[in-house]
This record gives structure tokens, sequence and C-alpha cells, in this order.
């Protein structure tokens, strides 16, 4: 008997490639990167820059190590950042800024996500030998933690103008940028022109197996080449895996459209359950997520209950469970996990303990 695979919404990351991406990827051509001679990289590196609006762009396996670079091409060794504190850059990606860089972080407590630049205005520190240099403020759009949220655009542009009248740099770490460019209509290169450095993934609701781009100025990106070198990142032939990202440019942007129909389907089926609640005022993309009612259970519990009949969603605190659609999510699926939501929040709370999963916030 063929046992039916369950419905997999803990991240977009999960994204199975393709038939028609692995036949790209078994037939591109490929040369090596590090001597700038993979065609396939380098056509995926035109086009990212070219739907950015940038001069140039740089491929690289990670959306952190992506992140990394940015920060490392804007700051020197005792500069300063500032972030919002829930964002991808201070909270996944191991104090990457400070272990790789010597960068402090000044984090910002956002709503949901969403900073305003009156919180901004009082944190550029003055020219003192005792005090680090702040140098580049940090955006993320759309929000992981603030539930998919997309930025106000006016409040992007604000930030941002603000930022370069003090003299700061900044970086988007836009890793489901295209999703923000999909529910808002707002393409990915004006979202972009705010911003010195542009990082983008492609591994996540765009559906490749692996990497993701900076882009920003031909010499910085130069620069973050030989970064990109030092931390690693320098790959031979990897046309073949850059041929994926390449066909999910080519292919996927249009239809995260569906992701979002599917999230917000959920969404609004939770906000209707007895013992669920929203953590976010509206769905805006492809990730929800909610929080179980401690009177009922805790977020760890109802999670492994989910797994059992089917379901897998991730826990992210003690009360709240993230769910993200994506590409191998289809229609039925979510509706089927609408009804084994539904059944769980009305089985009689049984007290049992279930190991949590094992976790990845991207």
């Amino acid at each position: 008997m063929t046992k039916t695979r369950p419905i997999d919404l803990r991240s977009d990351t999960l994204t199975q490639p393709t038939v028609a991406m692995r036949r790209a990827m078994a037939e591109a051509p490929v040369g090596d990167d590090v001597f700038g001679e993979d065609p396939t990289v380098i056509r995926l590196e035109e086009l990212t820059a070219e739907l950015l609006g940038k001069e140039a762009a740089l491929y690289v396996p990670s959306g952190t190590m992506s992140n990394q670079l940015g920060v490392r091409t804007h700051c020197l060794a005792g500069d300063e950042l500032i972030c919002e504190a829930g964002c991808h850059i201070y909270n996944y990606e191991q104090g990457g800024a400070s272990v790789l860089s010597g960068v402090a972080t000044r984090t910002v407590e956002g709503d949901g996500g969403i900073l305003h630049v009156d919180q901004l205005t009082e944190l550029v520190r003055h020219e003192d030998d005792h005090l680090v240099r702040t140098r580049l403020v940090c955006l993320e759009n759309t929000h992981n933690r603030g539930g998919g949220r997309v930025l106000p655009y006016d409040s992007v542009d604000s930030i941002c103008r603000w930022a370069h009248e003090q003299g700061l740099r900044t970086h988007l770490d836009g890793a489901r940028l295209f999703n923000a460019q999909v529910a808002t209509g707002i393409a990915a290169r004006q979202w972009s022109e705010h911003f010195d450095t542009v990082s983008v993934c492609f591994s996540k609701g765009l559906g490749a197996p692996v990497g993701s781009a900076l882009a920003g100025p031909r010499d910085l990106i130069r620069l973050a080449r030989r970064h990109r070198k030092l931390f690693g990142g320098g790959m031979r032939q990897a046309g073949v895996i850059a041929a994926g990202a390449l066909y999910a440019l080519e292919h996927h942007i249009d239809r995260l459209a569906k992701d979002h129909a599917h999230a917000q389907k959920l969404g609004e089926a939770i906000r209707q359950l007895d013992g669920l609640q929203l953590s976010t005022p509206s769905v805006d993309t492809n990730i929800v997520i909610f929080r179980v009612d401690s009177r009922l259970t805790d977020a760890a519990t109802f999670a492994g209950r989910l797994r059992e009949a089917g379901v897998l969603m991730l826990p992210m605190s003690r009360l709240d469970i993230r769910a993200v659609t994506h590409l191998d999510v289809t229609e039925a699926e979510i509706e089927r996990a609408i009804q084994i939501l539904g059944d769980l929040v009305h089985e009689p709370y049984r007290g049992d303990v279930h190991v949590p999963q094992k976790s990845s916030y991207t």
C-alpha cells in the first residue's frame, strides 16, 4: 500500500526541482566560475542584475552568504549596522556580521518586522574615537518572522532616503523579494532602487535547489566576489545549479500568486478556529504564523500531533507555529491541512509531549 506523502509546510526551501528544471540543469553549459568562465552563471547574474535594476550580480551558495557579503562590502571592522530586531541577518546567521567582519549590530524593535524612519533618526553615532561607526541600514522584505509581511513601500523609501542623507549605505535582505513583487505589483527593480545592495534567494519560493545572489554597483560586486572566495563560496562548474536558479527566474515568479492564495485560504481558516489565532493582522504572501491557545497545548506538542496526522509545520516559539506554502503544495493539500487543523483543535487534549521538529528558520 502506497503511503500518502506528508503535506510539508515547514518551509519553501523544501521544494523539489520540477522535471523541466532538472532537464535545464542536466543540459546546462558549464565552465569554471572562479575563472569567470561559466556561461550559465554569467547568464544568471546578468538576468538577476537586470531584474533588480543593478549594474552587476554575484551568484553565491546561500542567502546567508549573500547577506554577509553585503555587510562586508559596506563595512569595516569596528563599524555598526542597524537592523530590525526580528530580521534574518540578526537572528539566523550566527552573528555573522561580528564573527566574519567585525561589525557590530544595533537592533530596533519593529511592529511585526516593520520599522519607521522616526525610530532611527537618533541612532547615528557621532564621530568619536570611543564609538563604533554607524555605517549601514539593513531591511528585510518580505519579513520572515513578521509572517511574510511586505514592508510598506513608503517606509522603505523614507528610511533609505534618510540613511543616504546621513551618509549611510543600505542593504536589502530580499530573500523573498519576488513574493513582495507579486503581492503588490511593485517590480523588484522598483523595490531595489532604494538600496545600494540587494540579496535575493532562488531556493525558497522560486523553487530552485541551490543559491542566492547579491546585486549592486559593479565595483562593490567585484569586491564581494573577492570576499566570496574568502568565505568559501567560490564554485567551479556551478552552471549545473545556476541553471535551476535561472529556470526559476524565467518561469516561477508569476506562479508565486498561487502560493499566496493558498496561504490566505489557510490563514482565513485558522482565523475561524477556536484555540488558534493568527500572529499577524494579515497574510500578505506565503507565510502563515499562528499561535496555539496555551490552555489547549503548546506549539511543539501541537506540531507533533499535526505530524502524526500527515501535516508538517514548524514550531517557532513556545506557542507560535509557522506554515509556508510553496510550489509543491496543492490547493487540495491546503484544504486537507485545514481539515486536519480543525479536527485537532476539537480533539480533547491528550497530555502527550512530542520532541520538537528540527528547526530551519529560513
